[in-house]
């Protein structure tokens, strides 16, 4: 198993890179364009926004299709995707790659969720599989745009579009000698009823409202860091530290997660982690040396980077068999449009409030939720199974 996930692994890392890296040179370019803010910010919004809208369609055609069939559509839109931008790098074009990267990447990532959520034939290695997959996007986060800034430094933009635009067909190279599994019987899917039929489940129900506060405390450090960090005039070089002290925190915790996923549960690792969180967001705003916002940070990175491989081991514990690709729909959808709405919401509150308040108002909120957490109590298979 270990070699076919390894090969799962990196073809998510190829796809997903390719969307990352354009998510940094595309407002790169727009702004040297002499295009605006706001022009950018919304921009950013197009990648998360396809997502938003298609989560749920291709959680239903993972469902029917399998692993291979979505991922040949990702491959195939991403592709055109970043060739229209290599072809005509202007900006309503990358409003359109950014579109096509987006949808791509969402489609194929709950089609590979879904997948290696199979490969697991208990709870410790359904925590263990997730574990390994999260460390993909930590990898791709870092490659792809790190990639495209070399190109860019060295030849320009157009031929970093056009290294981002070969990825994708390296994710193919990677996922065609997977072993699909069973589909699900016609007669299952066309008794399932509607996608949102899920939530009244109540433990899918706390699921989702828990996977969205950590979804948030996670956009709060990402965008108030440099807000805070700008209010106590630190340097941009400084507050680039602290965020990434976070990533590699949370990069490491997931690499050691495989090995301890034999003695974790879900509950305990995700309350644990919220009450953390809600502590450390109490603590932020009233701290004000460089050293100690990175050693909360840390602290941070190591508590949410936890949460997603038990977050998505307790989905696939609860959700029927035949209905994965739907939840890991509801799931990306909610956090897509989490990442396209509590910005906006974030920097509204901010004006009203502050930002400590807004860490605090949501480190308040996560702690009160921790409540939910300790009462999950996974089935494997679900409520439904067949």
């Amino acid at each position: 198993m270990r070699a076919g996930l390894a090969r799962l692994i990196a073809a998510q890392v190829s796809l997903h890179a390719c969307m990352t890296g354009f998510r940094m040179a595309a407002p790169l370019m727009a702004l040297r364009e002499g295009y605006s803010p706001a022009a950018v910010g919304m921009l950013l919004a197009l990648f998360a926004l396809a997502q938003v809208f298609l989560a749920l369609p291709a959680g239903r055609y993972a469902d029917r299709r399998g692993l291979k069939k979505p991922f040949a559509l990702s491959i195939g839109t991403a592709t055109l995707g970043a060739a229209a931008a290599v072809a005509f790098p202007v900006f309503p074009v990358l409003c359109l790659t950014a579109l096509a990267c987006g949808a791509a990447t969402g489609l194929a990532m709950i089609a590979l969720q879904r997948h290696v959520g199979r490969l697991a034939s208990n709870p410790t290695e359904l925590k263990q599989v997730f574990s390994w997959m999260a460390i993909g996007p930590s990898i791709s986060n870092f490659l792809g745009p790190f990639a495209a800034g070399l190109m860019i430094d060295a030849w320009g933009f157009r031929a970093a579009y056009l290294l981002l635009a070969l990825l994708p067909s390296l994710a193919w190279f990677w996922v065609r000698s997977a072993v699909e599994h069973e589909p699900v019987a016609p007669a299952l899917r066309n008794t399932s009823g509607s996608s949102w039929n899920l939530l009244r489940e109540t433990t899918f129900r706390r699921l989702m409202l828990i996977n969205w506060m950590l979804s948030s405390c996670w956009d709060v450090h990402t965008f108030l860091v440099p807000v805070i960090g700008h209010e106590r005039d630190l340097s941009a070089t400084v507050i680039g530290s602290i965020l990434g002290a976070f990533a590699l925190a949370a990069t490491a915790i997931r690499l050691a997660m495989p090995w301890l996923a034999a003695h974790l549960r879900e509950s305990v690792v995700i309350g644990s982690a919220m009450v953390i969180t809600a502590l450390l967001f109490s603590v932020y705003p009233l701290v004000h040396a460089a050293w100690a916002m990175g050693a909360l940070s840390i602290g941070l990175g190591l508590a949410l980077g936890s949460v997603q491989p038990m977050i998505m081991s307790t989905l696939h514990q609860i959700t029927p068999t035949h209905r994965h690709g739907e939840a890991l729909g509801l799931r990306a959808m909610a956090i897509n449009g989490s990442s396209v709405v509590m910005p906006l919401l974030f920097v509204s509150a901010g004006v009203v409030v502050g930002v400590a308040g807004v860490f605090w108002a949501v480190g308040a909120v996560v702690g009160l939720g921790s409540r939910l957490a300790w009462t999950l109590r996974p089935t494997l298979g679900g409520p439904e199974r067949h």
